[in-house]
């Protein structure tokens, strides 16, 4: 018997991506699961342009399969975001007597909470309503292998020790190539800096591999470890939020690993609009900032911004001015550094 798993997906103005992978989801080899797809208070349409998609109005186009009528009509379930504040959901049991590839449920944010919020949500309707064993956190600019989910929860049964296991993630498109692995899972982090790595090599060729965290883009998360965890800390609203719910995770004694028989296809950077936008710069030096003083004593947290003033500065400089030209964006480098010491976090709206 599959144990259940609640997949949750964030969309925010990203419909053309969502529906993609939605429909790779729909295809896999699982028989207990329910897709929770949290809009994020989309501007594009993209909750009408979904439901299309359901009612089998959109076929989705993709290299990675062909499309299918089979499943189509796919029954939406709305749920307002005070639905989820209250753990109701009236139409629960006809949910319940639907096959897995033939119901969706669709939870309509009044904003936009950014990743951790947004998933907090999605999180919160599962634990409450659905009850399901695992959480699987999935970005919507991915595409999944039929085996992506049995392989990922085969890892997860093996040991009631695991608390995450991520997926083998290849780049979507690498110059024309599917296979090149954008992540094992997650990698390496140095808590001490706030760096993060991505192991990309399996130089065993075993079935899991141990990390110190696992990428939010695809995480199967043990419901118990989401209890105790309370979810994603929302200061950080995007970026590091995974890395710090992976820290505090192991922090608990639980193992993180990648199943490297899941498989996954990624749109990197697809929702930010690349690593050199005013948003991922901002959010990604705020964020490790508050990362930084989150997880050490006050000396490494010293240590840290003396580093971003000196030699991470520099590095800024010559990549900003002379290789990208767009000095403008050391403003955001500096607004980051300036936030994160002062502790304004949440969202701030540069996207």
């Amino acid at each position: 018997m599959h144990p259940r798993v609640s997949i949750i997906i964030l969309n925010w103005n990203g419909w053309k991506d969502t529906i993609e992978c939605l429909e790779s989801l729909y295809r896999i080899n699982y028989y207990n699961y329910d897709i929770i797809l949290v809009d994020n208070n989309s501007q594009d349409g993209s909750i009408e342009k979904i439901k299309e998609y359901c009612r089998g109005e959109i076929e989705v186009n993709s290299k990675f399969f062909k499309y299918s009528k089979e499943n189509k009509p796919i029954e939406v379930f709305e749920i307002d975001e005070e639905d989820v504040k209250k753990g109701y959901f009236k139409d629960k049991e006809k949910y319940e007597e639907l096959p897995s590839n033939k119901r969706l449920i669709l939870i309509k944010n009044r904003d936009n909470y950014g990743f951790a919020g947004g998933n907090n949500i999605g999180i919160r309707f599962a634990l409450d309503v659905l009850k399901p064993k695992y959480i699987c956190l999935l970005n919507n600019d991915t595409v999944v292998d039929r085996n992506y989910l049995i392989e990922l929860v085969k890892v997860a049964e093996s040991n009631e020790n695991i608390g995450i296991v991520g997926s083998k993630i290849y780049y979507y498109d690498y110059n024309g190539r599917d296979d090149v692995i954008w992540a094992l899972g997650g990698g390496g982090v140095d808590i001490k800096l706030g760096r993060t790595w991505h192991y990309t090599e399996d130089k065993k060729k075993c079935n899991v591999v141990e990390c110190e965290y696992i990428t939010g883009c695809s995480m199967l998360i043990r419901g118990e470890v989401l209890y105790k965890l309370k979810g994603f800390d929302e200061r950080y609203f995007c970026y590091y939020e995974d890395t710090d719910l992976c820290v505090r995770c192991r922090e608990l004694g639980y193992k993180l690993l990648c199943a490297t028989k899941s498989i996954l296809w990624h749109k990197v950077s697809a929702s930010s609009g690349g690593d050199d936008t005013p948003a991922v710069i901002y959010y990604m030096t705020r964020n490790r900032v508050y990362f930084v003083k989150k997880h050490n004593n006050f000396l490494n947290y010293l240590i840290l911004l003396l580093w971003f003033l000196s030699y991470e500065h520099f590095r800024r400089l010559i990549y900003f001015i002379f290789l990208k030209k767009k000095i403008y964006l050391l403003k955001y480098f500096y607004m980051g550094i300036w936030d994160g010491i002062i502790g304004r976090y949440h969202r701030k709206d540069l996207f």
